[in-house]
């Protein structure tokens, strides 16, 4: 009943794909009956006919030696009731092997087995025990010893222990009982050999039967598991989840499952027989792993069948008898089609920008690290351009993200349609780009691809009826020549990009030594920063601010100035870009407040401060909770400092420069819209953030004189500040026209080289002490 299917046993050492075991993939199925019990029914009824047999032929030999005696006439209606009763028991017993077992059987309880047995053998011992005190004492002799024989024939139930123990306990007692009533006429000696007899079946029967329960035992669990097994493999076919094969010593198929024949478009019975690798195509791999003779799992081969092209994956184990003799491999495989298919969407997927469909940031490091070690092995350079668009955030702003969207696309077509089969164009984020060149070793042919390249994207895209116009600043460096790693040569055409942005924007420039010394320079002037923040080599610097209508003056502003011991005066606009990229305007920007207020508090009212606050520092949550600190640590009004932002501040995140700008707003500290009229939608700015002063930009106050539409358009200025209740600061005044022109078209404060140069703190101080109007006009 447990003994698994052959083709099952044979597998149930093979190993699903993953390695695990089958027999472990899966707990024991609960079984409603017990294995063991029903071995024990099967077994049972096996030996029921040699129990009812020796039961029989043990009474026919009592009836005979006892025949011819008074008691013949009760010995055959004995006889035959011994053997209705085996009979009907052994048929009993051979029913209940069929009908009670497994798991829709009915479950036989232990007592009625045993009852059974003491049934049969209180049957049996009726007769002698009656009788055995009116025989002859050679008759007796002869009947104790049939008794002491018939225990024998407990070795028909040494599969159920219980009932061998309870039928040779009972012809124990038997005999015990006969040989007790013929104490007098049987002889001690014949006693012995007689209770001899009856130790050695009793020894050898309850021997036997503990040897055989263990043994039905083992077998009860190995059929569990096994019958467990079959069923998993079962299932493991007919679910598709994967299939089974074996092979002899020669590699040649002895067993392979439906699915696989179905797979390769084959009746099972043509595949018997014939070499596995030949039937998975001559996998040059697969044959290795055979002849190794060891263990293997997930060997993936791709096959040719009727379905087209599969990819299949197998698991096998070598098979070694018990002699150690290698006779061939079982295992496991299944069909990884679509789990391939899977994997290489993911792999696209992971390799590809969604929006473009160009090769995403990581992919082209993979393609540049794959250019530069061909180039490196072929002594044939390759290059890496990184492209940068120029403009395009304020088509995102202006448009929407939508036509933004459309319009990376476009230029993504472009790039490919320029670089054709020279390459490969990749979209690294944002509006940025990158191309590979494998082969660039005409330096010209990448300069010409460059030049057509910013031809190309600068020209108009027209979307939805709009004309919208960008254009691109192009960095490029050649590997190995300039890197020859690929983390080296991305730096090398970012040092390139810097150095086109800074050129103009819409060029392309190219790495070289000289842009390697300016890196380098960059990098020691990083250091430089943070040492003079140490030791306060930095100070400010005051530019007069003068009322337009009474030329007094009202206030400064302080400038950041910085002398280095070796490099003497660097400008601002090469420091402050630096600070700026490695996070120091945080400090370097609480300096400077911190000193404008101190210099503010040393002088009288109404002298106010006005200072230049970073795009990069207002977006510090902690920047008014700095300036409050300082106005409240030199015990200075609010209203005397002053904050001058550009509108490069709006360009990242409007929703937390007004954050801020509303809190320093609070604290009575004035904010200053600087260079206005030079960004890209001055206008939007002004309903955004509680502005209380303009500044016009100098390039339009010194070309007033020469260009008639710059007075229209700091009128307009003019016109529009008043409109918002602000007022307006000429920056840039250098000479007496300047100064009368500003004043006519309405400016409030005049600021320039006319009324002073930027000052140092004494000088200033100076001023404020007391200077006559006459000096400040020089």
């Amino acid at each position: 009943m447990y003994e698994a299917p052959d083709r099952y046993k044979r597998m149930i050492a093979a190993r699903l794909p993953d390695g695990e075991s089958v027999a472990a993939a899966s707990a024991e199925a609960e079984r409603l009956a017990s294995p063991l019990k029903d071995i024990q029914l099967i077994s049972r009824g096996q030996l029921a006919p040699f129990f009812a047999l020796a039961n029989l032929l043990a009474a026919l030999l009592f009836t005979a030696a006892l025949w011819g005696t008074q008691m013949e006439k009760i010995l055959l209606p004995w006889c035959l009731a011994v053997g209705a009763a085996n009979i009907a028991s052994m048929r009993w017993a051979q029913h209940q092997a069929v009908i009670c077992v497994g798991r829709s059987g009915k479950a036989v309880p232990t007592w009625q087995l045993s009852g059974d047995v003491l049934a049969r053998a209180a049957l049996w011992l009726s007769l002698p025990l009656w009788i055995f005190s009116k025989l002859q004492p050679t008759d007796q002799l002869i009947a104790a010893s049939i008794i002491a024989g018939v225990g024998v024939a407990g070795l028909g139930l040494v599969v159920v222990p219980v009932c061998a123990s309870a039928w040779m306990t009972s012809f124990t007692f038997g005999l015990c009982a006969v040989l007790f009533f013929a104490r007098g006429s049987i002889p001690f000696q014949q006693m012995l050999s007689i209770m001899f007899t009856l130790g050695v079946s009793i020894v050898g029967v309850l021997t036997v039967a503990r040897w055989a329960f263990k043994q039905l035992k083992a077998n009860a669990e190995f059929g569990s598991k096994s019958e467990s097994a079959s069923l998993l493999l079962q299932e493991y076919e007919q679910r598709g989840v994967g299939w089974l094969w074996q092979i002899d010593d020669e590699n040649r198929v002895s067993y392979i499952s439906s699915r696989m024949s179905a797979l390769l478009g084959r009746p099972s019975n043509q595949l018997l027989g014939q070499p596995l690798t030949g039937l998975l195509g001559g996998h040059a791999e697969l044959g290795k792993v055979l002849l190794d003779k060891r263990p293997f799992q997930n060997l993936e081969m791709e096959l040719k069948t009727a379905h087209g092209q599969r990819w299949i994956s197998m698991a096998g184990d070598p098979i070694i008898n018990t002699a150690g003799r290698f006779e061939g491999f079982r295992g496991v495989g299944s069909d990884i089609t679509d789990i391939r298919h899977t994997q290489e969407r993911l792999t696209h997927l992971a390799n590809v920008d969604v929006l473009s469909g160009l090769p995403n940031r990581g992919r082209v490091r993979q393609l540049l690290g794959e250019a530069l070690r061909a180039a490196t092995a072929g002594n044939v350079p390759c290059a890496i351009m990184f492209l940068d668009l120029d403009g395009f955030k304020p088509v995102n702003d202006t448009f929407g993200h939508p036509k933004g969207d459309a319009v990376l696309r476009m230029v993504a077509k472009r790039l490919c349609d320029q670089l054709k089969q020279d390459g490969t164009v990749g979209r690294l984020g944002g509006d940025e780009f990158a191309i590979v060149i494998p082969d660039a070793q005409s330096r010209k042919k990448v300069e010409q691809l460059a030049e057509r390249i910013i031809s190309s994207v600068a020209e108009p895209y027209i979307i939805d009826g709009v004309e919208i116009r960008i254009g691109v600043s192009v960095g490029c460096a050649f590997g190995p020549i300039d890197g020859a790693t690929v983390d080296d040569l991305i730096l090398k055409a970012d040092l390139a990009l810097y150095e086109a942005k800074d050129a103009g924007r819409g060029v392309a420039r190219y790495f070289s030594r000289e842009l390697q010394s300016e890196q380098d320079d960059r990098v020691r002037l990083e250091s430089d920063i943070r040492h003079a923040l140490e030791i306060r080599q930095f100070h400010l610097a005051f530019q007069p601010l003068v009322n337009a209508k009474t030329q007094k003056l009202v206030g400064f502003e302080a400038l950041l100035r910085w002398n280095h011991p070796q490099r003497g005066f660097v400008p601002p606009n090469v420091f402050i870009p630096i600070a700026e990229e490695c996070g120091l305007m945080g400090p370097l920007g609480e300096f400077v407040i911190e000193e404008a207020c101190k210099a503010a508090a040393s002088w009288p009212e109404p002298i106010t401060v006005a200072v230049n606050i970073s795009p990069k520092q207002i977006i510090l949550p902690a920047l008014p909770n700095m300036v409050s600190q300082a106005l409240a640590r030199y015990k200075l009004p609010g209203n005397r400092l002053e904050l001058e932002v550009t509108e490069g501040v709006f360009l990242d995140d409007d929703s937390r420069t007004l954050a801020v700008l509303g809190r320093l707003r609070q604290l009575g500290v004035g904010i200053a819209l600087d260079d206005f009229g030079t960004g890209y939608s001055s206008i939007g700015y002004l309903n955004k953030a509680v502005f209380h002063k303009l500044k016009i930009d100098g390039s339009f106050v010194r070309e007033a004189g020469n260009k008639a539409g710059n007075v229209a358009i700091i009128q307009t200025i003019v016109q529009l500040a008043k409109s918002f209740r602000m007022s307006v600061t000429a920056e840039g005044v250098e000479t007496a026209e300047d100064f009368e022109r500003m004043r006519e078209l309405g400016v409030d404060t005049i600021q320039g080289y006319l009324f002073g140069k930027p000052l140092s703190y004494d000088r200033a101080n100076q001023m404020v002490l007391g200077l006559g109007a006459k000096r400040l006009a020089g």
